[in-house]
């Protein structure tokens, strides 16, 4: 009986903690500056649900929560592997083609 106001109070402390990065997370992708940068956002947003799904696992005592979190791991890694093919395949990115830019314009003086 003393070890259940402890878990409890880890388990309010580690729903805290997952809620200020999923809102400092949600703010990166919003934000930006590049589109790499928001794709390694929406992958922390991926680690930050896993982290929600676990301790309301633990909270619940409902175990199969573990096996939702690791699926939602693998959708979550192929899912970054997509986008990075995706900026691979499109080129350049926001800062190369801003430096294409300043380097044209510097030529051109």
């Amino acid at each position: 009986m003393t070890v259940s106001w402890f878990l409890d109070f880890c388990v309010i402390v580690a729903l805290l903690l997952l809620t200020v990065s999923f809102f400092l997370t949600v703010y990166r992708v919003v934000v930006g500056p590049t589109l790499p940068d928001r794709i390694i956002a929406l992958d922390m947003l991926v680690g930050v649900a896993i982290g929600f799904i676990a301790v309301m696992g633990v909270r619940t005592g409902y175990y199969l929560y573990v096996d939702i979190a690791i699926a939602l791991g693998l959708v979550g890694f192929l899912t970054t592997v997509a986008f990075a093919r995706f900026v691979l395949q499109r080129g350049m990115t926001e800062e190369d083609a801003a430096e294409a830019r300043r380097q044209k314009l510097e030529e051109a003086s």
